[in-house]
């Protein structure tokens, strides 16, 4: 049984599985697979039964459940495994012992003449998931978050007594108008929601103290409830306001100095402003490496995605979700998943005040209108769709590793048998093409290769000359009848269209 199943809550009491001198990492959860992350993540419309006898009063008002809905995709496993690497390999620097003898040796290690051995890591996890507004990085983020306890509470360890409050991961946002203060003091706040302290009560006490003295305390703090993740949201505030004031150096000192210092692991979220002063910044570049999300090819994904959603309809008349309808919505929405269930949203109350109670195209547009959603053509910037993630769970046992040894063997004899091989064609992302028709997918580019990311339009109707019925003597129909230059030329000189030249 996996630890903590049986206490809820976000804060818990320590579990051991094995107690080898490290109690904050050994008191982690357990990393889960994808099923059942994605069971967990996933969450439906709580509509009534009776919905479609509902007055249109009670069905408007129902139908703004819909932002409950969550549908879980592959992205967001990548996402949940970098957050827990993240916040695991922060415990693995907090042992207690081994930072004692860490010290000690740099100061005995010259003395006893033996070699150092450096068995820690020298800094905390630092990256970044930056991406175009909508993509769903917040929800993502609070959403993997709540699936492991805030809190752990120790108190018994090795037999003896050790009273102390873990705290996994804080998630702070920055306010429109954040400095390095505003910004400490949000931490402060987080903290204390986390454990019940007056951190932030005893800070703002306190403000004729300078700002480099509250971001110390703000570092010892981080120390001594062994902070394993902070989670800094809307990081492009923090930036714009610290170009505005011309205070951008003080902030990128303090972000690097609490990573450097607490060994905390630091993740940057928000959108692709941020970006500029990240590369801007030597120091910041492998500091803030990540996932760079860009919206919706139009693939499988996404039509699984607005399949489902599409079921939650609440008007009288449900209409059936067509190739023509897909391509529209995708059009209108460049494929970013809060557009689409907005105007999914407000395309069912317009239906309803009206009268019409059905969706449409018209209808459709009439949504996109009143919402004031423009979408662009084209994203300046480099990035992941996040149709381009693939996830894997493969269950390992004796039987699994056997096969693949087979299947690598009978892989390298059959490379080595005759000079012409039958080259496959396979997906770059997850070695596979799904089934789709020519005509209803785009071309998929390699994730981060072009510097320009475009949205694709997508036409209802097909544009251009029907095929025409050729004659028999046609050039095209006479060499898809036999490929080959002879009988092109036999075929040529039959229907006196050879040209014969004399030398």
């Amino acid at each position: 049984m996996k630890k903590y199943q049986k206490q809820s809550g976000m804060t818990v009491d320590a579990e051991y599985r094995e107690e080898q001198g490290n109690p904050f990492f050994e008191a982690l959860p357990e990393i889960l697979g994808k099923e059942e992350v994605m069971k967990r993540l996933r969450s439906q419309i709580p509509y009534p039964k009776d919905i479609q006898k509902r007055s249109p009063e009670e069905r408007r008002r129902e139908v703004m459940e819909i932002s409950k809905w969550f549908y879980p995709m592959d992205y967001m496993y990548t996402i949940y495994d970098m957050l827990y690497r993240a916040m695991s390999a922060t415990y693995q620097t907090k042992n207690i012992v081994d930072h004692i003898r860490q010290m000690n040796d740099l100061y005995m290690d010259f003395r006893t003449g033996r070699e150092r051995e450096f068995q820690y890591a020298t800094q905390a996890y630092t990256g970044a998931v930056l991406g175009v507004p909508g993509i769903g990085k917040t929800s993502t983020v609070q959403r993997c978050l709540s699936l492991m306890p805030q809190v752990i509470v120790h108190t018994n360890y090795g037999g003896k007594s050790m009273y102390t409050k873990q705290i996994n991961y804080l998630f702070v946002e920055c306010p429109s108008d954040c400095s390095v203060r505003t910004l400490a003091f949000n931490i402060f706040s987080a903290i204390d929601r986390a454990i019940g302290s007056d951190y932030l009560k005893q800070a703002t006490y306190q403000r004729a103290v300078a700002a480099s003295a509250t971001t110390t305390k703000l570092k010892v703090i981080c120390m001594n409830h062994h902070i394993g993740l902070i989670v800094i949201d809307e990081i492009q505030n923090a930036i714009q306001t610290a170009v505005k004031n011309r205070q951008l150096k003080p902030l990128v000192k303090f972000l690097v100095e609490l990573t450097n210092e607490t060994s905390t692991g630091i993740c940057f979220c928000g959108t692709m402003e941020a970006e500029d002063l990240f590369m801007s910044q030597e120091h910041l570049k492998r500091r803030t490496r990540g996932f760079r999300l860009l919206p919706l090819k139009y693939d499988v994904t996404y039509r699984k995605f607005i399949t489902e959603l599409w079921d939650s309809q609440v008007v009288l008349q449900k209409t059936e979700l067509s190739e023509k309808l897909m391509k529209q919505i995708y059009d209108l929405s460049a494929g970013i998943p809060s557009y689409i269930v907005k105007i999914f949203q407000e395309a069912q109350v317009q239906a309803i005040l009206t009268g019409k109670e059905k969706l449409s195209y018209e209808v459709l547009k009439q949504a996109v209108m009143c919402l004031g959603i423009e979408v662009p053509k084209t994203y300046g910037w480099s990035g992941t769709s996040i149709s381009d993630f693939t996830v894997q769970e493969v269950t390992v046992n004796e039987e699994t590793v056997e096969s693949v040894e087979i299947e690598v063997e009978t892989t390298e004899e059959t490379s080595l048998e005759g000079d012409c091989q039958e080259e496959i064609s396979l997906d770059p992302v997850d070695g596979r093409r799904d089934k789709l028709d020519a005509g209803d997918i785009m071309d998929e580019e390699l994730p981060g290769s072009a510097e320009k990311t475009s949205s694709k339009r997508f036409y209802a109707v097909k544009r251009g000359r029907k095929k025409s019925e050729r004659d028999d003597s046609d050039l095209l129909e006479l060499w898809m009848e036999n490929p080959s230059a002879d009988a092109l030329l036999l075929n040529l000189e039959q229907f006196l269209m050879l040209e014969r030249r004399c030398f």
